[in-house]
């Protein structure tokens, strides 16, 4: 994180390259930081001129009278290798870089200029924004350090792009709209500071409520999970991806320099962080002033008020469309709304006050909706009227929503439909802090985003049911594919796979392989009839195109038959093809099933996904697949099955028994389990899986292998469970306990596991009367990123009431690191009934070994005087401990390079 407090928080300014042009960069951005009133000294840079704008400049970077914060480099992209270099011996810690087409520029050794002068900005320890970045706005610095044309006003939004065309875009309509930031920064191609070290400082950012990205590519998918995941713990985070398209995704390659990854994946990875997609222009400028102006959602219930029975159908249409949920009316709303409103009223929601309504039935309906509890955002429309005219009606609204004491419990949204009052009426509300919408359209997908993102955190948040330990035999599937490789054998056809898919639980269907169609007769009489015959060909991948498959034969004759008319097809279509015999299968019942088909893709950007759909001829994995992040549990499962139904990418059949997402569940975890178990597996083809009941057979599969070395767990976007860590250890009174990382299915342990220990523990644990912890605090407690994040609970088996073993938490130890791994938070905890039987001496130790495997500098933590027991454990294993009896703690700091066991 070195560098990024400099450029979030400048004290002093260079600008390389200010110039007296007023065409020219450094001219834009001297006069936007002298007309923003920034504090600290500017120090223009250039041996052109005297002055700039009426500032002495300097012809040099090394005549710069102090070292400068933040310097703006606004030469031309081949000459910012020697700027960086002079900057760096300046001492200068951070640059932005305006300068587009540095990849361009490439040398003879394939390197580009962007390559050099990021490589000569990590010589310095320098950090880089950029290039082809439009600048830095920090309003509440009063600091416009950018070539924009348009300033930025203060707000709670911070915004990071890109893309400095949007930039000014947003800022345009930004302005007209009174919406302001809290920070606004251009990124360009991000050859260094990127949106995962902006995520992690600006989660902590007091001015930030809610955060903006425009994301063309993102280079370092692992950092970036990690990073969203923690700031959309305690921030509202709103993406704008671009490339939603192949052709788009190419275009954003060629913008940013960056790689290219299926668009279907980054929507995944956008929903697994907990952070919302907002699709296209119009929605982003919807979601901004949402985030503007909104409070946290507390459900997803939508009451519609208007004068017009037309445009209130369309925003119900809007909202089913998107699988919103529009509010029932009680009795008791409906009898107050009938005391005043013409009896020709609906008497449901949508709520009409009818045409002829005037001001005065508009503030009586607001008033009694919002003494209800009937709903959770309400959409207060208009369309012009002579009656209720719409200046007068919203100045009067705006005035009876701020007056209501119930009025922050809940989302107030309003549409003003019309062009030419109905501006002035918007800004209104606006200028009020509620957010106004030109259409019943804009408006319902405004809501949406709310209701999307409330939904992704959710989702984030649910406890995974457990199913048990995944009866897996990954050091034999390691030697089957070990064994294939040294034979010099890359592509797996379904018979080969077998002992794979069943080391992992896959149920399959028997198969027999025939050198001839006479072989392949005398099988299906040995085996029984009907039977599938197919082509073993590796120079066929798609048995389709030769129609390489027959099914359903029922006698001799038609296997022998349909065999030969195989051979025949391949000899004249692909006459050089190697042919390795046939495939011979029992024929699986397909009454009633449904036939799927599940992909595992290496991605560009997050490496293995896997992919979700019906098994269709014309498969594509950009439209036909619904897409999920390994690692999968249960929860993570179902989620990417509802959302395969829901999208259409699984149709459901009307079949009395239905899909059973329970079993395709547990099916889909297996496989993310191979995957993250076997970096060997390249791709992995099931087509087709036929779901029967619960009976998940594959039919037909394919699997590409390849010789890997190195760490398995890097190539995933998300770090897996490291079960690496578990240990069986000994307590002092004899029992026998399991040290293992914590699961997200450890909820139900965890919040058991609390009631065991004592207030005053809790107390002196959690600095503060914890009571009984909620869902979300545990969840916070229990799904954690083993990237960042590591806590270890000794669990012993105990007999339940049935007299059956079941685990049992007795003690947690955790250390949280900071974003560059440098030093880490602990904690300890220990059931209160289970004190003095050495677990937390074991603990400590558990969590000391890991810091150090992990490379980390530092462990801290904190306690309270009180806390003896805890301060003697630590001063054991050598931490340096600070009693500050003024302010009641203890803080503690163990070198990890000076520590010793216990």
């Amino acid at each position: 994180m070195e560098g990024i407090d400099k450029l979030l928080k400048p004290q002093s300014i260079t600008v390389i390259g200010a110039s007296d042009n007023p065409s020219r960069a450094g001219n834009v951005v001297i006069r936007n930081l002298l007309s923003g009133s920034f504090h600290g000294p500017i120090m223009p840079v250039t041996p052109k001129y005297d002055a700039v704008a009426g500032v002495l400049a300097y012809p040099t970077i090394d005549s710069l009278p102090r070292v400068p914060d933040l310097a703006i480099v606004c030469t031309h992209a081949s000459r910012n290798v020697d700027i960086i270099e002079q900057l760096g011996k300046k001492g200068v810690k951070v640059a932005i870089i305006l300068a587009a087409g540095m990849t361009h520029i490439i040398h003879d050794d394939g390197s580009t200029e962007e390559d050099r002068m990021f490589a000569m900005a990590q010589r310095y320890n320098m950090r880089i924004v950029g290039p082809n970045s439009m600048g830095l706005i920090l309003p509440w610095l009063n600091l416009n350090a950018s070539f924009s044309p348009i300033a930025a006003n203060k707000g709670n939004i911070a915004f990071i792009s890109q893309s400095a065309a949007v930039c000014t875009t947003i800022l345009d309509w930004a302005k007209n709209k009174s919406i302001g930031f809290s920070t606004f920064l251009s990124i360009g191609d991000a050859c260094d500071i990127n949106f995962a070290e902006l995520l992690d400082t600006l989660c902590r950012d007091s001015k930030t409520e809610a955060i903006l990205l425009y994301i063309d590519s993102v280079k370092d998918a692992r950092r970036f999970m990690s990073a969203a995941r923690a700031a959309a713990r305690n921030r509202r985070i709103l993406v704008v991806k671009s490339g939603r398209t192949q052709a788009g995704s190419a275009a954003a390659m060629l913008h940013t320099g960056g790689p290219a990854g299926l668009d279907a994946v980054y929507d995944a990875a956008i929903r697994r962080s907990g952070m919302l997609r907002v699709n296209n222009t119009h929605e982003l400028f919807a979601a901004v002033e949402t985030l503007a102006h909104s409070v946290p959602l507390r459900g997803e219930r939508l009451a519609i008020l208007t004068n017009g029975g037309g445009p209130a159908i369309m925003a119900v249409d809007a909202l089913s469309d998107r699988g919103g949920k529009l509010a029932t009316l009680s009795d008791d709303t409906v009898t107050k709304l009938s005391a005043f409103l013409p009896s020709c009223w609906s008497q449901a929601n949508p709520i009409d006050i009818i045409g002829d309504a005037d001001i005065q039935r508009y503030e009586q309906a607001v008033n009694v909706l919002l003494d209800s509890d009937d709903f959770d955002a309400l959409l207060i429309m208009h369309s012009p009227s002579a009656i209720a005219p719409g200046n007068a009606t919203a100045q009067r609204l705006a005035e009876v929503i701020k007056q209501h004491p119930r009025s922050r419990k809940f989302n107030i949204l309003t549409n003003w439909a019309g062009e030419d009052e109905a501006i002035q009426s918007r800004k209104i509300f606006t200028e009020a802090g509620y957010p106004a919408y030109r259409t019943p359209e804009s408006a319902v997908s405004a809501f949406m985003h709310l209701v999307e993102y409330r939904r992704n955190q959710k989702q984030l948040m649910e406890t995974p049911v457990s199913f048990g330990e995944i009866q897996a035999n990954p050091r034999h599937v390691h030697d089957i594919l070990n064994h294939l490789l040294a034979q010099g054998v890359h592509q797996l056809e379904t018979h080969e796979m077998r002992p794979v898919l069943e080391s992992y639980g896959f149920t399959t269907l028997p198969t027999w392989i025939a050198s001839d169609p006479a072989e392949a007769a005398h099988i299906a009489n040995q085996i029984g009839y009907p039977v599938a015959v197919k082509l073993r060909s590796p120079d066929i991948p798609h048995k389709s195109e030769v129609h390489g498959v027959m099914l359903h034969l029922r006698s001799a004759d038609e296997v022998a038959n349909s065999a030969q008319a195989i051979l025949d097809r391949v000899s004249v279509e692909y006459p050089g093809a190697k042919v390795d015999g046939l495939l011979v299968q029992r024929m699986a019942k397909r009454t009633g099933a449904q036939e799927l088909r599940i992909s595992v893709h290496n991605d560009a950007i997050f490496g293995p996904v896997i992919l979700l759909g019906e098994d269709t001829a014309e498969w594509t994995i950009h439209k036909d697949a619904a897409v999920a992040i390994p690692p999968l549990n249960m929860a993570l499962a179902r989620y990417m099955v509802i959302n395969a139904i829901k999208t259409g990418k699984i149709r459901q059949r009307n079949r009395p028994e239905g899909l059973d997402i329970h079993a395709l569940c547990k099916l889909l975890v297996k496989m993310s389990q191979l995957i993250i178990d076997c970096p060997e597996i390249k791709t992995f083809d099931i087509h087709p899986l036929l779901a029967s009941g619960d009976e998940m057979t594959v039919i037909d599969a394919s699997m590409s292998i390849k010789e890997f070395k190195g760490n398995k767990a890097a190539r995933l976007a998300i770090r897996p469970y490291p079960k690496e860590f578990e240990e069986h250890v000994t307590l002092k009174d004899g029992r026998k306990i399991l040290l293992r990382p914590i699961l997200p299915e450890d909820e139900p342990l965890h919040a058991d596991f609390i009631s065991h220990v004592s207030v005053d523990d809790l107390y002196k644990r959690f600095f503060s009367d914890v009571g009984e912890l909620n869902h979300e605090a545990l969840a916070n407690l229990t799904q954690i990123d083993y990237d960042r994040e590591m806590a270890f609970v000794a669990v012993e088996m105990i007999l339940d009431d049935q007299g059956q073993p079941v685990p049992s938490i007795i003690g947690v130890t955790r250390a949280l690191s900071d974003p560059d791994n440098t030093e880490a938070e602990f904690a300890i905890l220990v059931r209160s009934d289970l004190k003095g039987i050495g677990l937390g001496s074991i603990l400590m130790n558990k969590i000391i070994r890991y810091c150090q495997k992990t490379g980390l500098k530092y462990i801290t933590g904190m306690t309270m005087p009180a806390n003896r027991g805890m301060i003697m454990l630590a001063q054991k294993v050598g931490f340096q401990i600070d009693i500050q009896m003024e302010d009641g703690v203890v803080e503690m700091l163990l070198p990890l390079q000076s520590t010793h066991q216990l």
